[in-house]
């Protein structure tokens, strides 16, 4: 019998392209075949993917960026991008589309809209995001990764979580080891781009913590490529034994290796630190959607799982006293870390795949 088809379209960034690999790692352990429509921004996140899923890559545009001859060329792109998406479909039929979110999705989900195939979304946030709000009407059902997220009037959406990749899974309740006078790594992260305000603020908090803890601490810290030599400079001329890159493609392991991570509050994030179960300090992206980062964060932070700072009240005298507040108090440490744990959902890739299956019925039923 031939093994149905599901396209996923996912956007350029971490937050839309892991729970989009999640899902995918699930569908073709289900013996589904996997397509990932995406841009050439995108697809340079896929390389955590299995070799199995088809990198399918169809240019996509946006209004946000460009100059006016470039805004101008938008419609003629985004047509182009949506009739190539429809010719491929109508040569090889999906069972289901799945957008995660990002501009990239709009040509794969414009095509489904009009070839009427079996659609959905996920939203990974508490508020929609700019073209998973423009589809939210023109799909099937809608999947959200946080509870509960604001949709429009008459438009419901079902709780499935955020979906972690099996690399997290793997790490899923990891035994955390409280911090004490004894090597203790911290993991500095601002989403899979980076952040500039962290790698502004967090190394000379880090400094200036007391030399008597400074000196066990070991920092991975993901910054931006044009940051990266600075904050390199700044730990070593402070003795800070520190890994800096612009990308960890081995984030679930250094997160469980970590006493404590300091990060923005992007929903991959969040569902990481509860699968794994980390402490956390976290810096929400101020200029989100609807301030959608800060409420990705109250949940752990109600649960006292984490300690959340303002990007206006973020400076390294204030978050060198929660470091140094974290890193001096086992107990509330593991507590934390016990916290967060009680909120993660690693069940969701596979709830998600659940959904993507009744949704395709009686194509799914093949799988």
């Amino acid at each position: 019998m031939t093994q149905p088809l599901l396209i996923i379209a996912a956007g350029g960034t971490g937050g839309h392209m892991f729970p989009a690999q999640a899902l995918a790692e699930v569908m073709l352990a289900r013996g589904w075949r996997v397509k990932l429509s995406t841009d050439a921004r995108g697809a340079r996140y896929t390389g955590g993917f299995p070799d199995a899923v088809e990198i399918d890559q169809i240019a996509s545009a946006t209004f946000a960026r460009g100059g006016l001859v470039q805004k101008a060329l938008v419609p003629l792109r985004l047509a182009g991008g949506v009739a190539k998406a429809a010719l491929r479909m109508l040569s090889d039929r999906p069972a289901a589309v799945v957008g995660f979110g990002g501009y990239p999705t709009i040509p794969a989900l414009a095509a489904a809209t009009l070839l009427r195939k079996p659609r959905m979304i996920h939203e990974q946030n508490g508020v929609l995001g700019r073209v998973n709000e423009v589809f939210c009407k023109r799909v099937d059902r809608i999947a959200c990764g946080t509870w509960p997220t604001a949709l429009p009037e008459g438009v419901d959406g079902y709780h499935v979580g955020n979906p972690v990749r099996a690399s997290v899974l793997e790490r899923q309740g990891a035994g955390y080891i409280p911090p004490g006078d004894y090597p203790m790594q911290l993991l500095v992260m601002g989403g899979s781009q980076g952040a500039r305000i962290l790698s502004d603020v967090v190394p000379p908090a880090i400094a200036a913590l007391p030399m008597e803890m400074l000196r066990n601490i070991r920092v991975s810290h993901q910054a931006r490529d044009e940051d990266a030599e600075r904050v390199s400079t700044y730990y070593a001329e402070n003795g800070i034994d520190a890994d800096v890159q612009p990308f960890f493609n081995d984030v679930p392991r250094r997160m469980s290796e970590a006493q404590l991570v300091i990060s923005r509050s992007g929903a991959s994030t969040i569902a990481d630190l509860t699968v794994i179960g980390r402490p956390s300090i976290l810096i929400p992206f101020a200029a989100a959607a609807g301030d959608h980062q800060a409420a990705n964060a109250h949940g752990l932070v109600e649960a006292e799982a984490a300690i959340m700072i303002r990007e206006d009240a973020a400076n390294p005298e204030s978050l060198a006293q929660y470091i140094e507040m974290v890193l001096s108090n086992p107990s509330a440490a593991t507590q934390m870390s016990l916290s967060a744990l009680r909120l993660g959902k690693p069940e969701a890739a596979e709830d998600l795949a659940d959904m993507v299956q009744s949704l395709a019925t009686p194509q799914g039923d093949a799988a």
